[in-house]
């Protein structure tokens, strides 16, 4: 074994970082790979120290980000559409229009579904995925060494900008639910309630892939954000911020603030790329559903769609 590189698992860190992404998908009950986009670059981007080099000097920057979603804004870029349909066979049965109205690759990205294409579970007590994606559930968020990779502290105050809110949060749990360029990209809310304005927290842009986060974890607190606060009656005050990532031309939110929201209601959507976002409760407030603790426990994401339930209120 190289001398630097412990083992964990009977794996040394290196060996970690190339292991393939897997997850638990909720609906077929099965441990599954994902097939990355851009996996050959992303590998070298952050696992090469020539790449993470490159990355340090212009792919984390915002104008990179910019410039390539500019360029995903083209009429140009509509020709990328059909083929990326076909490659990750993405259900066009779902969408709100035709694959023939969109006008640029970016416009293919965010667009709207059906109403039926993502039912809302029931109850007021029932909190549901706030998007399409892979969830990561953390009990107890002050607790947790083992996001992505052991030994790894995730740093609260950091990631939401404020050690006051970090103060009102700490031992809370929270939800990560990362979206990949092939996934449904709006977001919604979690649960009812009256949202505040969301507010930015500037910062760079890297990959929030595995890929990217078993590296440093420390891009979750380091890359753009936006933070939304909610005021609940079921579930008290909850954070739902979304992270910017490499390539999202933007966050946008199409909500208005200060009016009452429904479960499930629209929140917004990113322009071009890989990207999640993240429900913060406080303690005590939220019991996570089984399989997504079950499946946390194992190092696994959950792969489950926007509107289905993660959770319900945690009753004494």
């Amino acid at each position: 074994m190289a001398a630097g590189h412990p083992v964990i698992n009977g794996m040394n860190l290196n060996q970690q970082f190339e292991e393939p992404i897997e997850f638990f998908n909720r609906h077929t009950g099965l441990v599954e790979t994902e097939s990355v986009y851009g996996e050959a670059f992303l590998r070298w981007a952050y696992g090469n120290p020539l790449g993470r080099l490159t990355v340090a000097v212009a792919v984390k920057r915002l104008w990179f980000s910019r410039w390539y979603g500019w360029r995903m804004d083209r009429s140009a870029s509509r020709k990328k559409v059909a083929p990326f349909i076909n490659n990750y066979a993405v259900d066009v049965e779902e969408f709100a229009a035709d694959v023939d109205s969109y006008g640029s690759f970016n416009e293919f990205f965010y667009r709207a579904l059906k109403p039926s294409a993502r039912l809302i579970a029931a109850g007021d007590s029932v909190a549901v995925f706030p998007a399409d994606g892979r969830h990561l559930a953390i009990a107890d968020v002050s607790a947790a060494d083992s996001f992505y990779i052991k030994g790894q502290h995730f740093n609260l105050a950091k990631f939401l900008g404020s050690a006051e809110l970090a103060a009102e949060f700490e031992g809370g749990s929270m939800l990560i639910s990362r979206l990949c360029p092939v996934d449904y990209h709006r977001f919604h809310f979690p649960v009812a309630g009256q949202p505040s304005e969301a507010r930015i927290l500037d910062g760079s842009l890297r990959s929030v892939s595995p890929l990217a986060l078993r590296r440093k974890l420390s891009i979750l607190w380091e890359n753009r954000r936006m933070i939304t606060e909610l005021a609940t009656s079921e579930f008290g005050k909850i954070i739902v911020m979304e992270v910017g990532a490499t390539c999202v031309g933007g966050m946008h939110q199409t909500y208005q603030a200060g009016s009452q929201v429904e479960k499930g209601a629209a929140k917004g959507y990113f322009s071009f790329g890989g990207s999640c976002v993240t429900t913060v409760y406080k303690p005590g407030a939220i019991r996570f559903d089984n399989d997504l603790l079950d499946q946390a426990a194992l190092g696994h994401e959950v792969y489950a769609k926007m509107g289905e339930r993660c959770g319900v209120v945690n009753c004494p």
